[in-house]
């Protein structure tokens, strides 16, 4: 320590967005994952469907403009079949539990009544019909009737059962559930065992230590306590690809940082959290089985000699402070049974002061605070200039870092990147902002880790970033002592070359001998 470490990033825990080509591109229907936000327009009365209420009541078609309670979010079932989650979190569902034909939406878990097949025009994929459980199709009858009781094939924008559906921009999640989902259980597995053998391997751990990089951050789901059989639809294997990442790190000299980066029922609602539509639902129902995890990791790897440390929670956002606190108290003891002086890891909140953990880390040993910095997500950037960002890395995060480091606590900066809100920035700039970056995060007493080693936009990417020159981690030496080095050394290597011209001449001399005697 302190460590100079890289996130895998969209290994062990898919994210889509960073990967090219993409894993998704075989999906039947991909852009109708799980968490998919839809909005259905009835052609004939031009009126978008609506939840009443935003759920627990009656479906209508009576409005003239799209927000929450007339936006959907897909379950997926079949490449085809859905469930439509309401802003409540209810369900679209034939009324009386699948007995009659109106459609409301006062379901809390779907069955086959709240499962509707969306069949898509051939030429106009975006126009649609919606056939319920019954075999019949939705069709608006008025704009306070919605009902399931449509016979026909007619596509005509007059039909009441044809509608216009709007995919909400920038809603579509591109997670390992989404991932795995939409495969389904028959070519998930082939899928997910080809990605995680050739996403990352051994060579790519061989570039990180002759690159200057002594740890890894690897994230990881929840579900890979259950390995091999976890529940569905995530599939079985990534455990044996972090057995394996042990071992690489061992073999090159680096330390492996576990990162629970998805919990179950999620803790920030993003796709790489491993949520099925984007809610964030952990909390206290969850803490045991998220404890269980953390057990089951520190007993398998808690004694490994490089283990750099066990992360208890990825960003998490939108939880109880105090629930959080009980979490990582319960989830330090799990580790503590397994290594009394292993590093634990604690995640600041997102959406919380990065000083609100301080006071209670004190209680703890070995622990260490992570931050994450992107000068990104935050609209402030998008006018700050080249300067401004440098200046910030070196002003407001240091001050914020220093913060962080003032306590019993190590300080970690474990997710930070080369790119920014910057449009037309010079190979110069990008270089003088991941400098900057580099200076000040280097005063994090646990260390760093860059998101991430490898993704298809080349600044997000530290493996693109060394190898095209923006990033250097091997010391250069001082010119000082470089000048000195040259004067010293410089008269012994010439020595040595007239050494070696010597002994070839020997050697010709005595080959040329040899040959002689042979022909004697």
């Amino acid at each position: 320590m302190p460590y100079k470490a890289v996130n895998l990033g969209n290994w062990l825990v898919v994210e889509g967005w960073m990967q090219e080509p993409s894993l998704f591109d075989g999906i039947v229907n991909k852009d109708l994952l799980d968490g998919t936000q839809v909005q259905l327009k009835s052609t004939k009365f031009n009126k978008y469907l609506a939840s009443e209420d935003g759920g627990g009541t009656t479906v209508v078609a009576n409005r003239d403009v799209a927000s929450g309670w007339e936006t959907f979010k897909l379950w997926r079932v079949s490449d085809s079949s859905f469930n439509l989650r309401v802003f409540n979190k209810q369900f679209v569902g034939l009324e009386n539990q699948g007995s009659g034909n109106k459609i409301v939406a006062v379901s809390n878990s779907p069955s086959k009544p709240e499962t509707f097949e969306i069949v898509r025009n051939s030429d106009d994929p975006f126009k649609v019909r919606i056939k319920a459980s019954n075999g019949l199709f939705l069709q608006v009858q008025s704009e306070t009737s919605v009902t399931a009781n449509y016979v026909g094939t007619n596509w005509n924008e007059s039909d009441p059962s044809v509608f216009r559906m709007n995919i909400v921009p920038n809603t579509t999640l591109q997670g390992e559930y989404q991932l795995t989902n939409g495969y389904g259980p028959d070519r998930a597995p082939q899928v997910m065992r080809d990605h995680w053998s050739t996403y990352i391997t051994e060579d790519d751990f061989r570039f990180m230590s002759e690159n200057g990089l002594n740890a890894v951050r690897i994230p990881v789901g929840w579900w890979i306590a259950k390995d091999p059989n976890p529940p569905k639809p995530f599939v079985g294997g990534s455990l044996a690809a972090l057995d394996n990442a042990f071992i690489w790190a061992q073999n090159h000299g680096i330390h492996v940082i576990i990162d629970l980066h998805a919990a179950e029922g999620s803790q920030n609602g993003n796709d790489h959290s491993g949520t099925r539509d984007g809610y964030t639902e952990w909390g206290d129902p969850y803490i045991p089985n998220t404890v269980q995890v953390i057990d089951f990791l520190a007993e398998r790897y808690g004694n490994r000699p490089n283990l750099g440390g066990i992360e208890l929670l990825n960003e998490p956002r939108g939880v109880n402070l105090e629930s959080l606190k009980k979490y990582y108290k319960q989830a330090y003891d799990a580790v503590r049974k397994h290594n009394p002086n292993a590093y634990v890891i604690m995640s600041n909140p997102l959406d919380a002061d990065s000083k609100v953990l301080l006071s209670f880390v004190e209680g703890f040993d070995n622990v260490v605070i992570d931050v994450h910095y992107y000068n990104l997500f935050w609209s402030n950037f998008n006018n700050m200039n080249v300067q401004q960002n440098i200046d910030f890395i070196r002003n407001d995060r240091a001050s914020d870092l220093s913060g962080v480091s003032s306590t019993k606590a190590l300080s970690f900066v474990g997710e930070w990147t080369g790119e920014w809100s910057i449009n037309g920035a010079t190979k110069e700039d990008y270089q003088n902002y991941a400098k900057a970056q580099l200076d000040v995060y280097s005063r994090a007493t646990f260390g760093w880790a860059y998101w991430a080693y490898k993704c298809k936009f080349g600044h997000w990417s530290l493996k693109w970033m060394i190898e095209n020159g923006y990033i250097n981690l091997i010391p250069e030496l001082d010119p000082a002592i470089k000048a000195y080095l040259d004067v010293k050394l410089t008269p012994c290597i010439q020595k040595m070359d007239a050494m070696a011209a010597s002994i070839e001449r020997i050697e010709s001399m005595l080959k040329t001998l040899l040959e002689e005697q042979q022909k004697q």
